[in-house]
């Protein structure tokens, strides 16, 4: 069983920054692509940024290049998510989760987190 765990989700202005962070239990972060992903309201969970600790594979959907970056601290079995320079648009719930491969489908992820909200105000 994988546990995650997210934080760091809070209320910003537009062009500003937030960095979550997601506390994965045992193996989760050796063992397992880690990703990101983000709801808005009525809208269809979306995948944001992956990140395999293999290869140190990293990648973003489109809307984020250039302004999120995605890492990982395998010490403390946490992956990060540093977002700059952050839209109305980026506001949500985002939810960390742990999938055998990379993938950006959210249906091929096995272990969730509980989520943490992004508000950011114009």
């Amino acid at each position: 069983q994988v546990q995650l765990v997210e934080s760091g989700g809070g209320l910003v202005q537009t062009g500003g920054s937030l960095r979550l962070s997601c506390a994965a239990s045992g193996r989760a972060f050796s063992s397992y692509v880690m990703g990101w992903f983000r709801q808005a309201p009525g809208k269809e969970r979306e995948f944001v940024s992956g990140f395999s600790s293999t290869g140190g594979i990293k990648v973003f959907a489109e809307s984020v290049k250039g302004r999120f970056a995605i890492s990982g601290d395998y010490g403390k079995n946490t992956v990060y998510l540093q977002m700059n320079n952050l839209h109305t648009e980026d506001a949500g719930v985002y939810y960390c989760a742990a999938a055998r491969g990379l993938t950006r489908n959210y249906n091929e992820y096995d272990y969730w987190g509980q989520g943490t909200q992004v508000t950011v105000s114009s």
